[in-house]
């Protein structure tokens, strides 16, 4: 029997990288202040986002697919495959998980299950390649579940924010805080908790020191260990910094495996801000 691997928009993997390993979205949607809402991908680019966001002094909001988007989709799969997995967006940023979970229910079938990755951007698109690839040796769901809760103890995520505008447009940062922020070139170094949240764990002054820490911590979250490891890095807007990160990364760990660098859709990039920068391993 067949699986079928389905994620949600905010894996960023981009779309060479969905048709290599057979792998179907579910739109997210996005909604700006002055009513639009878009399908995140499907009818919004994340350049377009980016600029409708600059735009903006409030956020954009996103929220999950309704339970009956999920089931239709979930519907095709056992029609196409015979068992489904949706490879969800952390639980601890957004509601898609409980739903897409709720829509499972609906349906009623033991064919179709739910992960959490606790994680988001491309740390969400390469739980989905992994599967991707379990289901293509033959695995069945329950068995691919089994090995991804194995590879999710050891994920890893890693990122920092050039601008702290979106923090201050979100309510979580005072415009004083964020202007004294911006003044004195702050840039935060943030990484996920165990429920798949995001906290700050460092300040460092400058987008450089940030670059580099980003490096150099990739390296301590790891333990060295990244041979043979997918690598993936998303950002907003800055993919001169995002490949420049790249080729750090593979020349301080003397790598030769695979990189993906991706644009942030508007799911993670709303929160991260033009000039986010994320590693997930």
């Amino acid at each position: 029997m067949a699986l079928r691997i389905i994620t949600d928009t905010s894996c960023d993997l981009p779309d060479k990288e969905l048709q290599k390993y057979n792998i179907e979205m579910i739109p997210l949607k996005v909604t700006f202040a002055n009513g639009e809402t878009f399908l995140d991908r499907f009818e919004l680019t994340p350049a377009n986002f980016v600029k409708k966001m600059k735009l903006s002094r409030i956020l954009p909001k996103t929220s999950a697919p309704d339970p009956h988007t999920f089931m239709k989709y979930f519907e095709k799969g056992l029609r196409d495959a015979g068992e489904v997995l949706f490879v969800s967006l952390s639980s601890g940023l957004s509601s898609t998980y409980q739903t897409a979970q709720l829509a499972c229910n609906m349906l009623g079938s033991e064919k179709v299950k739910v992960f959490d990755t606790l994680t988001a951007s491309l740390g969400t698109g390469i739980v989905a390649i992994k599967a991707a690839n379990m289901a293509a040796q033959g695995l069945s769901v329950d068995a691919v579940i089994e090995r991804l809760t194995r590879i999710r103890a050891s994920r890893e995520v890693i990122f920092t924010l050039d601008t702290l505008e979106n923090v201050v447009k979100g309510g979580r940062l005072s415009r004083i805080e964020g202007l004294a922020g911006t003044l004195l070139h702050i840039k935060p170094i943030l990484n996920a908790n165990d429920r798949g949240v995001p906290e700050v764990i460092e300040k460092v002054k400058g987008r450089k020191k940030a670059i580099h820490r980003l490096v150099s911590l990739l390296g301590e979250v790891t333990g060295g260990s990244l041979k043979d490891r997918l690598i993936g890095i998303s950002h907003v807007n800055c993919e001169e910094d995002a490949i420049h990160l790249g080729n750090e990364i593979k020349k301080d760990y003397n790598l030769t495996n695979q990189i993906i660098i991706s644009e942030m859709s508007a799911t993670i990039g709303t929160y991260a801000g033009e000039g986010g920068l994320m590693i997930n391993v």
